[in-house]
């Protein structure tokens, strides 16, 4: 019996409950459960363990693999997300292309152009801050005279100013340079009568005479009228033995001394014709350039009649909405003289370009021919950027760089080729479009009609004072206005539009229009007229910055 008992209580206490068993033991362990075949309990309990065991496991690699592919779901939805946006946007942008309101709608001969936002500096040069250039070609007060005394001269020249106002004006500033550098006397020159102006204006119609020639006393000798010894004046006018006519074109300094010299000190008296740009610009020395400028931007003064005019105008342009308001001035060089020498190829019917064709063979045979050669060269022009800007063309432009339906603009030009229909573009997105017949009354004018050249010089005095100058195609005139505001301050905006980019532009109908005015706001940033490097051969009648600016 205590065997017994002592055998029931060590098996009591090697084998504890089943459930406390189960808490102290792992029922995969063969160390201390090993299998019994002749223990019922045991073959039943041990597969339950191990299957319950087997499943958890795999519930286990499940929930991680179910992570795992949880982690790659979010990835990939998130790649897929991205992609979708990135596919509308690319979508959105294709129908925006393709939808998008080209450079300009018409309605007629409406042009309809979307709206831009009016920038901060649209009424003045935004980089004139960074420049300190002033102008230094006046005339220096108290300075000695290095001039000779009167009978000491070399000679008298006598020209022929040829050509428009603008094109006389540098003919003046050349001849007084010329008489310089042969420390000749210079007899007033003559404006001559214009095949296509037919003006009869005297200089002293035009200019201050008497501040001419004060101006440039310590400089050059200048005689109102040929010496009184000299009795046969017509002799200068056609007799060849008293004109140099082998002039070259940019001549440089010395060939004035060594050709024209010798025949005046020999004649005492020459006329130097033609005069047209027969002085070159970096073949002479630079106070001679510098006292070009002198001339044209200190020496030529219109008559006081002109200036009074010109302020009116110029003071009515800033009125025009009751209070002051900016102004810009448009050189629109559009007629039909313009136009037919550009040989370029411009919208318009098949009559009334066989018009122009005809017109373009009685003015210029040689260069017309029968014509056939000229679509390509139109073509190419228009390429480069060497065609006038049409109406039409400077609205869109205008619109582009910001400027609203209500800017005020004076229009300096000629008789428009294509007259009303041509300007209505134009004058239909800026209406308040005036001229200076449109600003003044018939009599106010009557007395500056008699000298065409007269309207001209009203023309550049409006053009000279405006907040902004537009210049739509090259020649005298803007050369001459843009080189005046460049010399007098260059605070105010000239816009010298690149023709090249509207033509390419304008001619690509894949063009949006946002895309458009992008690329015609940044271009222009730079075309605002500031003072620019001189190059050699540079015109300084539009770029005075070399000879006649200096640091401030």
């Amino acid at each position: 019996m205590a065997e017994l008992r002592h055998s029931s209580s060590i098996g009591g206490r090697a084998t504890p409950s089943p459930r406390k068993r189960d808490d102290v033991t792992s029922p995969l362990s063969t160390e201390n459960h090993p299998p019994r075949d002749d223990d019922d309990g045991g073959r039943d309990r041990y597969p339950r363990d191990r299957f319950r065991s087997l499943f958890s496991n795999h519930f286990q690699l499940l929930d991680e693999s179910a992570r795992f592919y949880s982690h790659n779901f979010k990835i990939l939805l998130l790649f897929i997300t991205i992609l979708a946006f990135a596919g509308m946007y690319s979508v959105y942008s294709v129908i925006s292309h393709l939808n998008a309101p080209y450079l300009c709608t018409k309605d007629g001969i409406t042009l309809h152009c979307p709206h831009v936002k009016e920038p901060p500096s649209l009424w003045e040069n935004p980089l004139s801050a960074t420049t300190s250039w002033k102008s230094c070609a006046e005339r220096r007060i108290g300075a000695i005279s290095d001039l000779p005394e009167a009978n000491e001269t070399n000679g008298y020249i006598f020209i022929h100013a040829e050509g428009g106002l603008n094109q006389q004006r540098i003919a003046i500033c050349n001849a007084v340079a010329v008489a310089k550098i042969m420390n000749a006397t210079l007899i007033l020159p003559v404006l001559k009568q214009d095949q296509i102006w037919k003006d009869q204006t005297k200089f002293e119609d035009i200019f201050d005479v008497d501040h001419f020639i004060d101006y440039l006393k310590d400089d050059v000798q200048i005689v109102r009228d040929i010496p009184s010894w000299f009795t046969d004046k017509s002799e200068l006018f056609t007799s060849i033995r008293r004109t140099v006519k082998n002039i070259p074109k940019y001549a440089p300094a010395q060939f004035y001394i060594d050709n024209v010299l010798p025949r005046i000190k020999e004649k005492k008296i020459m006329a130097l014709k033609p005069f047209v740009d027969r002085l070159g610009y970096d073949n002479v020395p630079q106070e001679i350039n510098r006292l070009r400028c002198r001339v044209n931007y200190h020496a030529l003064k219109f008559l006081p009649e002109i200036d009074e005019m010109a302020e009116r105008l110029v003071a009515r342009m800033r009125n025009r909405t009751g209070s002051s308001n900016p102004f810009m001035a448009l050189h629109l060089r559009f007629e039909k003289g313009m136009v037919g020498l550009s040989f370029c190829d411009f919208v318009g019917t098949r009559a009334e370009k066989a018009l122009m064709g005809l017109y373009r063979l009685k003015e210029w045979p040689r260069r017309f021919k029968d014509g056939s050669h000229l679509w390509p060269l139109a073509l190419q022009k228009r390429k480069e950027g060497r065609c006038p800007l049409e109406p039409g063309e400077v609205a869109v432009m205008l619109r582009a760089m910001g400027y609203p339906k209500e800017t005020q603009i004076y229009v300096a030009s000629g008789q428009v080729y294509g007259g009303q229909n041509r300007m209505a573009p134009l004058r239909n997105m800026f209406p308040n479009l005036v001229t200076k017949e449109e600003l003044t009354t018939k009599d106010e004018l009557d007395g500056f009609r008699k000298h065409v050249t007269s309207l001209a010089a009203l023309d550049f005095l409006v053009c000279l004072k405006s907040d902004v100058f537009v210049m739509t195609h090259g020649g005298n005139f803007a050369k001459l206005i843009i080189g005046a505001r460049r010399y007098m301050g260059h605070r105010q905006k000239s816009i010298k539009p690149d023709k090249g980019l509207l033509s390419k532009s304008l001619g690509d109908p894949y063009m949006g229009w946002a895309t458009f005015v992008e690329d015609v706001v940044i271009t222009h940033q730079t075309r605002t007229g500031l003072p620019e490097a001189t190059f050699p051969n540079y015109d300084i009648w539009e770029n005075p910055l070399t000879p006649c600016m200096c640091k401030a």
